[in-house]
């Protein structure tokens, strides 16, 4: 079992959940964060610390989706280890729903 990140991180990337995350399972996107799945060792440590809600375990209906577009772009888009800022908009975003079409697939620029 793993954890996801889904739609409501888009456009939020608020990255709380990279500080808590014993195992730096986390890759960042230009607007969005995946878990890699085959890394994670589902302790659950960072679904509390999403503030857009956005992260499941693999078993949640929710989570249906975006396993492999997690599973994707964790093999393409740079490892994140620590907190960074997030978007100056995330609070606008942050209940937002139907985001999927905004996911852009490039990795994040550091």
């Amino acid at each position: 079992m793993a954890y996801v990140v889904t739609e409501n991180c888009i456009k939020c990337k608020y990255q709380d959940c990279v500080e808590v995350c014993p195992v730096d399972c986390f890759y960042e996107g230009e607007n969005f964060l995946v878990i890699n799945p085959d890394e994670c060792i589902d302790c659950g440590v960072c679904e509390p610390e999403c503030p857009a809600e956005a992260i499941f375990p693999d078993s949640d209906p929710k989570t249906t989706n975006w396993l492999n577009v997690n599973r994707d772009y964790a093999g393409q888009w740079p490892n994140i280890t620590k907190k960074g800022d997030a978007p100056a908009d995330a609070d606008e975003w942050k209940n937002k729903s139907d985001k999927a079409s905004l996911l852009s697939p490039n990795p994040a620029k550091r």
